[in-house]
């Protein structure tokens, strides 16, 4: 399993051809306290940085874009319905959506941790 992130302050867990998506602890306390989300619908074909959900909190709306090509698999139900989690467990809980990796070649552009903290200091 590998982590990575995106200067839009997305992360990626992947696992295999799968790509697992979420913003980061990062943006949700840029953010504050989120009150809703809205998740791309299973099966929809995504290009690399599309606009692919959207998280709104009590001072603004934000996209999250898609940091790779692929087909969403899966979308968190649990966070449409609970979109606090998003404050509470940003990399855990609160992943946004799983796409099949449709070019692993993309990944290479992405940040790993270490790049991504100096990113953020």
């Amino acid at each position: 399993m590998t982590i990575l992130f995106t200067t839009d302050h997305e992360w990626l867990r992947i696992e295999g051809d799968v790509a697992t998506i979420g913003v980061t602890d990062y943006a949700q306390s840029q953010l504050g306290d989120v009150v809703f989300v809205e998740l791309p619908k299973v099966g929809r074909s995504l290009k690399k940085a599309e606009a692919a959900a959207v998280v709104e909190s009590v001072k603004a709306a934000s996209d999250v874009y898609a940091p790779i090509s692929g087909d969403v698999l899966e979308v968190n139900e649990e966070l449409a319905a609970e979109p606090a989690l998003v404050n509470s467990d940003a990399a855990g809980k609160a992943w946004f959506f799983k796409l099949k990796i449709k070019d692993k070649s993309e990944l290479d552009g992405l940040m790993d941790e270490a790049a991504y903290a100096k990113h953020t200091a």
